[in-house]
């Protein structure tokens, strides 16, 4: 679906079922790059860094495949955003991922993140993955969240065998 042709108003329902507790591996999958402020980790400027991806894919006229969007926290003031996309986007850092990925979905408020990643550690654990790179994927913004009445969020870890 293209961001012209959404059938939403802000971000699209998300469905759990094909990303909890699955094996992803992706060749080069193309995402867009930028960067969020973050104060303690807590985004700042987070809508404003989404409406400028966004305005970039639509005047490319380019799809978000399943409006993935991964968030790496490189530090207490950082977070790099990785937008999915369907074809480079000019103007804009265009990045590619590859490896293999281990998913999982969590519901609840953000406060539980720890709780979380403690979570998707032993279960990557019990699995013999090694974790080499971990992604949030904050599947909607919080007044999506309220109107759907759940606030997923997908941890995706690069892994490697044990």
């Amino acid at each position: 679906m293209s961001a012209e042709t959404k059938d939403f108003e802000c971000c699209p329902p998300f469905n759990p079922i094909p990303w909890d507790n699955k094996m992803l591996t992706w060749d080069n999958k193309l995402f867009i790059k930028d960067k969020v402020f973050t104060c303690f980790y807590m985004p700042i400027n987070f809508g404003g860094a989404m409406k400028r991806l966004n305005v970039r894919v639509e005047k490319a006229g380019a799809n978000i495949p399943d409006w993935l969007c991964l968030s790496d926290h490189t530090s207490k003031w950082n977070m790099d955003l990785y937008l999915a996309v369907d074809k480079e986007i000019p103007g804009t850092e265009n990045v590619k991922l590859s490896g293999t990925f281990y998913s999982r979905v969590y519901e609840g408020d953000f406060n539980q993140t720890g709780k979380w990643c403690t979570d998707f550690e032993t279960k990557a654990n019990e699995k013999n993955l090694k974790i080499e790179k971990w992604y949030m994927w904050y599947t909607t913004c919080p007044k999506c969240a309220k109107k759907y009445g759940k606030n997923y969020t997908v941890i995706i870890g690069k892994i490697q065998p044990l």
